[in-house]
Parts: C-alpha cells; sequence; structure tokens
C-alpha cells in the first residue's frame, strides 16, 4: 500500500494521473502473486534440474530398485 501511495505522489509530480484503487483491489492481487509464487516453488523443489540434482534422483532411484548396494 506505501509502495502505491508513493507512486501516486510522483505520478501527480509529473502531471500524470494518480492510479486509483481500492484495498480490496490491492489485496487480491497481493493473494494471486503470493499464489502463483507458491505454485512457482512447489514446481520448482519437486522437480530436478540441473545436472547434479539428475543424477542424485538416478542414483535414488536405483537404490530404490535395490540395482546400487552401498
Amino acid at each position: 500500500m506505501l509502495l502505491l501511495v508513493i507512486l501516486n505522489l510522483i505520478l501527480e509530480k509529473c502531471g500524470v494521473d494518480i492510479i486509483k484503487t481500492d484495498e480490496s483491489t490491492i489485496l487480491n492481487i497481493v493473494e494471486y502473486l503470493i499464489e502463483v509464487a507458491i505454485i512457482v516453488v512447489g514446481f520448482w523443489y519437486n522437480n530436478s534440474f540441473s545436472e547434479k540434482a539428475l543424477k542424485a534422483q538416478e542414483f535414488l532411484e536405483n537404490l530404490r530398485k535395490e540395482e546400487i548396494y552401498v
């Protein structure tokens, strides 16, 4: 909310129309951003992207199949 106030002050000084929103709109936008962030983080942690992570995942799968004895 503070960022929106600061942005409106800057826009007003530049002669641009200020942003007119209500608090519920801002809360909805913040809620959607948090939901997207949670989805991205969940996807990131449940998938292997790096070469090291892919090798570790392959090793784990082999352990589960009991192909490798440590």
